[in-house]
């Protein structure tokens, strides 16, 4: 008995003797780069969905790669235009060919331009989330060189971060000590990254947008575009005030990074389900044109031109396949415009 024991106990000492091993040539606990407890939420995710748009059905499998974007697989290197922005960047109920950034990317891909653009939106993220995405994220992705950030701002921005306990979705780490050392495992570990990779193919999770429902949205339904938004009489009151200066502040720690990194931003302006019904979202969409026009930033004034139609969001700020195709259409021929005009060297 005793005999056996210790075959046990020399056995177990083999193995994680064997496992020590192997983490440390094959996990990410000793690399430079490592993520350590940011984004562990935001890889390696292949979650089977199915929504519901307009009385249509979709089932599609939500993928975020190994380096935390939207969609699959990539050589850091190839990226050279990044999207982001919140959850109406990354669309987590609709399939990724029929989200704004994948529709865009067909548009390019038809006109043979030598460029795509790789989602890096999260849901959530304000431009106080696009600073970390820089300090915490991007900068852990070895050979990660983008030359163009898109920033697709306005919805999130009008909300006074601080106050609504935005920080959490802009800074991805968990509260809890003992969550942070789980994160900071499940990203370093060689085992767990397989058994996530087996997981993902073999058993994925499942999740439904069933839930989506334009039903009551568009009752009483009466869209404010540019022209009548302006037409208002606004009174800022101190609290839009603070929320202006907050954007400003935040662009301008954004623009010394953009600088140091040699990095093109283009910003685009957002609209609501209803239009410029939002005071805030106005507010915050002139303001981006001020901070553009100051920088000599090329902005794709979205909010100005676009007239949505019903069934063109599933609820106030996020857009169905069919507000998806609205708003990339538009987009396409000044983001198109753009690049060509700076002649910049992701069409080489």
């Amino acid at each position: 008995m005793q005999k056996q024991i210790k075959l046990i106990f020399y056995n177990l000492i083999f193995l994680i003797i064997f496992v020590v091993i192997l983490e440390s040539i094959f996990g990410y606990w000793l690399k430079e780069n490592n993520f350590g407890i940011h984004m562990r939420n935001e890889r390696n995710k292949n979650w089977k969905t199915t929504s519901i748009f307009n009385n249509q059905e979709y089932s599609f499998f939500y993928k975020r790669n190994f380096y935390g974007f939207r969609g699959k697989e990539f050589n850091p290197e190839n990226v050279k235009v990044i999207f982001n922005g919140g959850s109406t960047s990354n669309q987590r109920f609709t399939p990724e060919n029929l989200t704004i950034v994948g529709q865009l990317n067909q548009k390019i891909n038809k006109d043979s331009l030598n460029f795509k653009l790789f989602n890096a939106a999260t849901n959530g993220k304000s431009l106080r989330g696009i600073i970390y995405d820089f300090n915490f994220w991007f900068n852990k992705i070895n050979k990660l060189n983008p030359k163009v950030i898109i920033l697709y701002l306005g919805i999130n921005e009008r909300t006074l971060a601080e106050d609504l306990g935005q920080k959490n979705y802009d800074l991805r780490v968990k509260k809890r000590k003992n969550d942070r050392i789980k994160d900071y495992i499940k990203n370093n570990s060689f085992f767990y990254e397989k058994y996530i990779n087996v997981k993902n193919i073999y058993f994925p999770k499942n999740t439904s947008g069933y839930f989506l429902n334009t039903k009551n949205l568009y009752k009483n339904f009466n869209y404010i575009d540019y022209s009548k938004a302006k037409k208002k009489k606004f009174k800022l009151t101190k609290n839009d005030k603070r929320l202006i200066n907050q954007v400003k502040d935040r662009f301008e720690i954004l623009e010394k990074i953009f600088k140091e990194k040699n990095i093109t931003p283009i910003i685009i302006t957002q609209v609501e389900f209803n239009g410029l019904a939002d005071k805030k979202l106005f507010l915050i969409n002139e303001t981006l044109k001020k901070i553009a026009k100051k920088n000599n930033i090329d902005i794709i004034k979205l909010d100005e031109f676009a007239i949505m139609k019903k069934n063109d969001f599933y609820d106030k700020v996020h857009t169905t396949p069919q507000g998806s195709e609205r708003i990339s259409n538009l987009i396409y021929p000044y983001l198109k415009e753009i690049i060509k005009k700076n002649n910049l060297d992701i069409l080489d």
